[in-house]
C-alpha cells in the first residue's frame, strides 16, 4: 500500500505585484496559493516577489526575473513553478522554453483545475472538470506540453484531463469538449428532474467561501457525513439532506455547495454552472465565512461577485460567521459582532451558537409565511396529505358540507394547493 502513495512535488511561487495591488495584497495571496498547492500535492520551498506597472506581453515578469526565478527553482532542486496570477498561453509557453523539459510552469487556474481533478468522485463532477480542463490546455497546446504529460506527470498534467488529450490534436480535443458539452445538457437535465421533486419542500443552500467549514455545518445540522478536512475544495458535489430539527410543518432540504475563492476560473464556473445552478431554486442562503480569517471581508465580496457571475436572483440570507472558536482575542470577536450585526456567530465543530442558527433559519422562512382558509369536499379528501405536506394546518372543523382547513405556508405553496382544488 505504502509503495502507491504519490511523492509530494517541490514548488516555488511567484507573486507580481501589480499596479493598484499591494505588497501586502500579494503576500496574502501568496499565502493562499500555498495552502492551494499543498492541498495539490507539493510543498513550498521558495517564494518570489516583483513590482510592475504592468505584466510583460512575453513572460508576464519579464524574461530577466524568469530567468533569475527559474536558477533560483533548480538551485533548490525544484521542478515546479507556480505564478498567483493567470498566465496566457503565449507567456506560459515563452517561460516554459526557458525553463526547459525538467521544470513545469503553471498559473493559478491550472493549480485550481489539478485540484478539482483530484477531488472529482462523481460522474458529474468529473465531467465538468474534464470540460474545464480541455477548454484550459486547448489554447496551450505545444510539443514542449506534449512532452512534460508524457514524461513529468505531476501537478498541472494531472491525469483526469485526460492524460492522453495533450498528444492528439485540436480538432479531437474540440470534438471532445463538444460530448462532453452534451453529457451535461443530460445531467442538467436529470437534476431539473430530481429539483422538481423537491420543490414542495424548503429549501435551504450553504454557500461560501472555500473551506470557511460548510460541510462541518452541514454534518452538525444534519448527520449527513459529508467529508471534511483542513484543505481547499474538499468537496465538489452537492449534497442534499432534510433538515429534521426545523418543525415548521413543512420539508426543509438542505444542501451544501463547491466553495468558492478569489478569481475562480471562468471556464470552472462555466462547468459547474448546472451544479451551482440548483442554488438559484432556493428559498434561504446560508452564506458561510471563516471569522477566524484575516481576509474575510475580501472572501465576502468573492462570494458575491460569484453569484452575481452564475446570475443568481435576489436570495433572502443569513451571513453565518463560523470557527469562532478559533479566535483567541476576545476584541476581535466583538468588533466582528459591531460590524456584523445580523450575522450568526457559531462554531459547527464545537457546537456553539447552533440553535441560535436555527432559530434564525426558522423565523426567516416563517416570515414569509402568509394565512389562508381552504374548503375541501367530502369528495376531495384525499388531498389533505398534499395540504398538510405543503402547510402548517393551524385549525380544521368539519361540517355537514366537507372541512375547513386555516393554514399557513409560502405563496408558491398556496397557490398549489388552490390550483389543485379548483381542478
Amino acid at each position: 500500500m505504502q509503495k502507491n502513495k504519490i511523492k509530494r512535488e517541490k514548488a516555488f511561487l511567484v507573486g507580481v505585484i501589480l499596479k493598484g495591488s499591494s505588497r501586502v495584497q500579494i503576500i496574502e495571496q501568496l499565502e493562499e496559493l500555498e495552502f492551494l498547492a499543498d492541498t495539490a500535492g507539493a510543498d513550498i520551498i521558495g517564494k518570489f516577489t516583483q513590482s510592475r506597472n504592468k505584466p510583460d506581453a512575453t513572460t508576464f515578469i519579464g524574461k530577466g526575473k524568469a530567468q533569475t526565478i527559474i536558477n533560483q527553482a533548480i538551485e533548490l532542486e525544484c521542478h515546479l513553478i507556480i505564478f498567483n496570477d493567470d498566465i496566457s498561453p503565449t507567456q506560459i509557453k515563452n517561460l516554459q522554453k526557458i525553463a526547459g523539459e525538467t521544470t513545469k510552469v503553471i498559473d493559478r487556474t491550472g493549480l485550481i483545475l489539478d485540484i478539482f481533478t483530484k477531488h472529482a468522485k462523481t460522474k458529474e463532477a468529473k465531467t465538468q472538470v474534464k470540460l474545464a480542463q480541455l477548454e484550459y490546455f486547448l489554447p496551450r497546446l505545444t510539443r514542449i506540453w506534449t512532452h512534460l504529460e508524457r514524461q513529468m506527470g505531476g501537478i498541472g498534467t494531472r491525469a483526469g484531463a485526460g492524460e492522453t488529450q495533450i498528444e492528439i490534436d485540436r480538432r479531437l480535443i474540440r470534438n471532445q469538449i463538444s460530448k462532453l458539452k452534451i453529457e451535461l445538457t443530460a445531467i442538467e437535465k436529470q437534476r431539473q428532474v430530481q429539483s422538481h421533486r423537491r420543490e414542495d419542500a424548503i429549501r435551504i443552500a450553504l454557500v461560501g467561501y472555500t473551506n470557511a467549514g460548510k460541510s462541518t455545518l452541514m454534518n452538525a445540522l444534519t448527520d449527513a457525513g459529508v467529508l471534511v478536512q483542513d484543505q481547499l475544495f474538499a468537496t465538489l458535489d452537492t449534497t442534499t439532506r432534510k433538515l429534521e430539527n426545523i418543525d415548521i410543518g413543512i420539508p426543509v432540504l438542505l444542501s451544501d455547495t463547491v466553495g468558492f475563492i478569489r478569481n475562480l476560473p471562468h471556464n470552472l464556473i462555466a462547468s459547474f454552472r448546472s451544479t451551482l445552478g440548483e442554488i438559484r431554486n432556493v428559498d434561504l442562503l446560508l452564506k458561510v465565512f471563516d471569522a477566524s480569517s484575516e481576509n474575510i471581508h475580501e472572501h465576502i465580496a468573492t462570494v458575491e461577485e460569484v453569484l452575481k457571475e452564475i446570475d443568481m436572483p435576489d436570495k433572502a440570507s443569513i451571513i453565518v460567521l463560523n470557527k469562532i472558536d478559533a479566535i483567541s482575542e476576545p476584541l476581535k470577536l466583538s468588533g466582528l459582532k459591531t460590524r456584523f450585526k445580523d450575522a450568526c456567530f457559531i462554531s459547527s465543530l464545537k457546537d456553539i451558537g447552533l440553535n441560535i442558527l436555527i432559530d434564525r433559519i426558522k423565523e426567516t422562512i416563517t416570515s414569509e409565511f402568509q394565512k389562508d382558509v381552504f374548503y375541501l369536499s367530502f369528495k376531495q379528501t384525499k388531498l389533505l396529505d398534499t395540504i398538510y405536506t405543503l402547510t402548517r394546518v393551524i385549525k380544521k372543523k368539519s361540517d355537514y358540507n366537507g372541512i375547513r382547513l386555516e393554514v399557513e405556508g409560502n405563496r408558491k405553496s398556496l397557490d398549489k394547493i388552490r390550483q389543485i382544488i379548483e381542478k
